[in-house]
C-alpha cells in the first residue's frame, strides 16, 4: 500500500481566449474557487486565462468539469500532479492587462501566430538533431535549478527581457532550427509567435512545457537536468523519470544544492539555493549588504543579539558598516 498521501491535486493551466471583462471575471470567478475550497493563484485578461490550484481530489474534479462545461475553457488542457497538501496559502484571482509580460509595443496574439508545437517525444528527438538551438524562455533562478541538457540560457532576469536579447544575439540564431520551452507552455506560445514575427522561420515550441514532457510516457522527462521551479509553495517538482543530475550550486559555495530561499533583506527578497546550513552562516543575505540590512527577516526570526551577528559576520570574514 502506498504509503503518501496523494488526496490533494495540483492543476497547472492556461488558455488564450477573449474575456470581454476580466475584472468582472475576476470576481465572480474568485467567489466560486473560494465556495469550492480550493487556493491558488489566477490570472485573467482580455486575452484568456493562466492559473496554478490546488485542492482535494474531489475540489479539483469539480473544477475542471464546471471549467470544460464553459464553452470558453471546453477544450482548456489541465495538468495534473498528486500531492499530499495544499501547494498554496490562500486563493487569488487577479485581474492583468495580459497573461505574460514580454513588453511589446504590439502584442502577439497566440492565437493567430505562434510556433509548430511539438508533442514531447517529437521535442526529444528534434533538440538532438544538428542545427538545432534550444532557447529558454523562463527566467534566470528557474534555470539554475534545472534546464534541458545544451539549452541556452538567455542572459536575462525576466521574461520581457527576452526580445532585446534575442535582437543583440541574432546571428546565433539565424540559419537555425530553434526549439523553445517554458514551464507550462503558456510563455512559449507568445515568444515563439514572436520569434516568426521578427523572421526566425524554422521555430517550434514544446506542447504543454516542462510539466507534460516529464509525464510523458516515452519521452520520461529524458535529458532534462535537475529540477523544474514551479510557482507554489513546493517551488521544485522533479521531471526526469530515468536519472537525476543536480545542476544547481549553492549561491554561497557552489556546491551542488537545489533547495530555495527568498534573501532576507525583504527589499531584495531574490530567491537563491542555499544549504540549510549556508542560510544560517550567511543570515539568508544574498549580499554582504542584505546580511546587515535594518529589516534582515533572519536576524529578527533567529532574535540574534548583537554579539551573534558580529560573532557570524566575523566567521565569514566581513564586519558590519551599519546598525541594526
Amino acid at each position: 500500500m502506498n504509503e503518501v498521501n496523494t488526496t490533494y491535486q495540483v492543476l497547472l493551466y492556461y488558455q488564450y481566449v477573449t474575456i470581454e471583462d476580466p475584472e468582472e471575471f475576476a470576481a465572480e470567478h474568485l467567489a466560486y474557487c473560494k465556495e469550492l475550497g480550493i487556493k491558488g493563484r489566477i490570472l485573467v485578461a482580455n486575452e484568456g486565462i493562466n492559473g496554478t490550484v490546488s485542492g482535494s481530489i474531489e475540489q479539483t474534479e469539480a473544477y475542471m468539469k464546471k471549467m470544460h462545461a464553459d464553452p470558453m475553457f471546453a477544450d482548456m488542457i489541465f495538468k495534473i500532479d498528486e500531492a499530499d497538501k495544499h501547494a498554496f496559502k490562500k486563493m487569488h484571482v487577479r485581474p492583468r492587462s495580459e497573461l505574460v509580460n514580454l513588453s511589446l509595443e504590439d502584442d502577439i496574439n497566440p492565437k493567430e501566430q505562434t510556433g509548430q508545437y511539438l508533442a514531447p517525444k517529437e521535442f526529444f528527438e528534434q533538440m538532438q538533431e544538428e542545427n538545432t538551438v534550444v532557447i529558454d524562455a523562463r527566467n534566470d533562478y528557474e534555470y539554475e535549478v534545472g534546464r534541458f541538457r545544451g539549452a541556452i540560457k538567455p542572459d536575462i532576469r525576466t521574461f520581457r527581457e527576452l526580445p532585446d536579447w534575442v535582437r543583440q544575439n541574432k546571428e546565433m540564431l539565424e540559419g537555425k532550427k530553434i526549439l523553445t520551452y517554458c514551464t507550462g507552455g503558456i510563455r512559449c506560445e507568445k515568444f515563439s509567435g514572436w520569434l516568426k514575427r521578427e523572421g526566425f522561420e524554422d521555430v517550434s515550441q514544446l506542447h504543454g512545457g516542462i510539466v507534460s514532457y516529464g509525464k510523458d510516457p516515452e519521452a520520461k522527462g529524458q535529458l532534462w537536468d535537475g529540477q523544474c521551479y514551479v510557482f507554489d509553495e513546493r517551488l521544485t517538482v522533479p521531471i526526469n523519470r530515468t536519472e537525476h543530475v543536480v545542476v544547481g550550486k549553492d549561491h554561497f559555495d557552489g556546491e551542488p544544492c537545489e533547495r530555495y530561499v527568498n534573501c532576507a533583506n525583504p527589499e531584495c527578497n531574490r530567491q537563491i539555493l542555499s544549504s540549510e546550513e549556508n542560510e544560517h552562516k550567511y543570515m539568508r543575505g544574498c549580499t554582504a549588504k542584505c546580511r546587515v540590512h535594518p529589516r534582515n527577516l533572519y536576524i529578527k526570526e533567529q532574535s540574534l543579539t548583537e554579539a551573534e551577528i558580529e560573532a557570524r559576520l566575523a566567521a565569514i570574514g566581513e564586519k558590519r558598516e551599519v546598525n541594526i
